[in-house]
């Protein structure tokens, strides 16, 4: 250890505190444990991701040994795109914020975030890089924060977007369930019920209400700039295409037989759905729901799971300790 405050550990210095290090005790509980109930759910997802990966393991098996004899020329476009998200991801980070942001070390940030993003849950440690990212940027932590969240739900209406636009192109492909109108009426009912709950009765609603107002602020500054707004939506628009540009060129690779518009569909809806389970970087939850439907959708098994494999592999597998080893070094250099 050096007499000059070096840091040990990730968020820990021997230096006295100063304004920097406030804010970054400030925004402790962004990377706070989770809750009982939250490790209780992962635990479940993981157990039934490996009981089906159990029962399942001849087209798991069938799968490697196809991807293994994959076109090396998709597979090496699938890489391409691959590399591509995490420019993507930067370049949305800083259309999400005024200030500009060091290009080389945000790209790197994203890398890295990518990385610890499937070693917790929910993101939590990809949010925490992020935040760690922003504030040694020279960003408070609640601006920090509410960036992270402006690109969060940025990322979501640009899904939403992206299979409005896609369904119609691939007709009967989505089946929304059928509810009856006393269904939806009750449905409608206690989603109100809720809401007027959450504002009415509950304590930290006002915090709420602030971080917020905070947030819709950090909004319209955006947006008043034109080139951090094209950011935001233009860097968003290309995380989801090369994500599912990614699946598409393993699909063709391995011989999926669905259209590549299908295949698309197909992946932003599946990983849509497993962003509500709170497992690393989606891992069980995102591979269960994209060869789920990429086999109702009438690929064979084996190709579903040569495809959810080989996108697995690009996107995670190969890029993760590259990116644990970014990580350490920007935390080394204090970049985080």
């Amino acid at each position: 250890m050096t007499p000059s405050g070096t840091e040990t550990t990730a968020g820990t210095e021997t230096s006295p505190p100063t304004a920097p290090a406030a804010e970054l005790a400030a925004a402790s509980p962004v990377v706070r444990r989770p809750a009982p109930w939250h490790l209780g759910v992962l635990l479940a997802v993981l157990l039934g991701g490996a009981y089906l990966a159990r029962r399942h393991w001849p087209a798991l098996e069938s799968g490697a040994g196809r991807l293994a004899g994959a076109d090396q020329g998709w597979m090496l476009l699938g890489a391409i795109a691959a590399l591509g998200t995490w420019a993507a991801s930067a370049l949305a980070q800083q259309g999400a914020v005024v200030r500009r942001l060091p290009r080389a070390r945000l790209v790197a940030a994203q890398f890295a975030a990518s990385a610890a993003n499937h070693l917790l849950p929910a993101g939590l440690g990809a949010g925490a890089v992020n935040v760690r990212f922003l504030m040694r940027c020279g960003l408070p932590a609640a601006r920090s924060a509410g960036a992270l969240a402006v690109k969060a739900a940025t990322g979501a209406v640009v899904r939403l977007a992206l299979i409005a636009l896609l369904v119609p192109a691939c007709p009967g492909l989505l089946r929304l369930p059928r509810l009856s109108l006393s269904a939806t009426v009750l449905a409608c009912a206690l989603g109100a019920a809720l809401l007027l709950t959450v504002l009415l009765v509950t304590p930290w609603w006002p915090r709420c209400r602030r971080a917020l107002a905070t947030v819709l602020a950090d909004i319209r500054a955006l947006h008043a700039c034109p080139a951090r707004a094209a950011a935001l939506w233009g860097g968003s628009l290309a995380f989801a295409a090369l994500h599912s540009l990614v699946l598409v060129a393993v699909g063709q690779a391995v011989g999926l037989p669905l259209p590549p518009l299908q295949v698309a569909l197909l992946y932003l809806a599946a990983s849509s759905a497993a962003a509500l389970l709170p497992t690393p970087g989606g891992l069980g939850s995102l591979d269960a729901a994209l060869a789920l439907a990429l086999t109702v959708a009438g690929a064979p098994g084996a190709a579903a799971a040569s495809a959810v494999l080989g996108y697995r592999l690009l996107t995670v597998w190969l890029p993760l300790v590259p990116g644990l080893l970014v990580l350490g070094v920007m935390v080394r250099r204090k970049a985080l």
